[in-house]
């Protein structure tokens, strides 16, 4: 048992490790289905072992690593390409630094948006101006609907705490009443306000505070996406 547990971490670095290469376009897919297969071959084995300790582990570890591999590859790819999406339709908010696209190591991305292009001052009302912005994001998520979304408000700390967490929920509420307008499926979408207590950056400067007011976009996977 022992024997088959070790083969199969071996087997998961091997491939994690082929999938180190930092310039390639698929690095998450290929390292979530490393993880996925060695997570798979190792519970696999167990239940084998338990079935049968004359050869179940190996039979185990072995189907359990194909379909660990399977599911992980199928996750990783899901978000490989809606992460392309959004960084081709965004490529000009990016430049300028009005939304950030990013991928977390746990498959999520996670898309930020600077509350001076989306917000008027004090107010929890869309600008018009991003609504084009919104509009592609509304696109993207209606295309890839296997994600759930979580919306986050952010504010700097001038002002009362209790004034700051009613705008934070207020400007999460807004993006997501605006994608479920545009075609989002509002079951998808959680909110919730932060008010001033996650900063960036420190409140003491202007520069600080602008990058502390903001809205984030949490876009999460099915567990079961092959």
């Amino acid at each position: 048992m022992k024997r088959i547990i070790l083969l199969s971490l071996t087997a998961g670095l091997a491939l994690a490790a082929c999938a180190s290469n930092p310039n390639d376009p698929n690095k998450n897919t290929k390292q979530n289905a490393a993880v996925g297969a060695t997570i798979g071959a190792l519970a696999g084995a167990v239940i084998g072992y338990q079935g049968d300790h004359s050869g179940g582990a190996l039979r185990g570890a072995l189907i359990g690593g194909a379909a660990g591999g399977v599911l992980g590859a199928g996750t990783g790819m899901y978000m490989d390409k809606q992460q392309a999406e959004f960084d081709r339709q965004l490529a000009a908010e990016q430049s300028a630094h009005q939304i950030e696209v990013e991928r977390l190591q746990n498959e999520n991305l996670k898309i930020t948006m600077n509350s001076e292009i989306s917000f008027g001052y004090n107010s929890a009302q869309l600008t018009p101006a991003f609504h084009t912005s919104l509009d592609k994001v509304a696109d993207i998520l209606k295309r890839y609907p296997r994600t759930s979304i979580r919306i986050t408000g952010h504010t700097d700390s001038r002002g009362s705490t209790e004034y700051n967490q009613q705008l934070s929920e207020q400007r999460a509420q807004a993006v997501k009443w605006y994608l479920s307008d545009r075609g989002v499926d509002s079951r998808r979408i959680t909110t919730e306000g932060r008010g001033e207590i996650q900063p960036r950056a420190s409140n003491e400067t202007e520069a600080g505070r602008q990058l502390n007011r903001r809205v984030e976009m949490l876009i999460i996977p099915d567990q079961d996406i092959q």
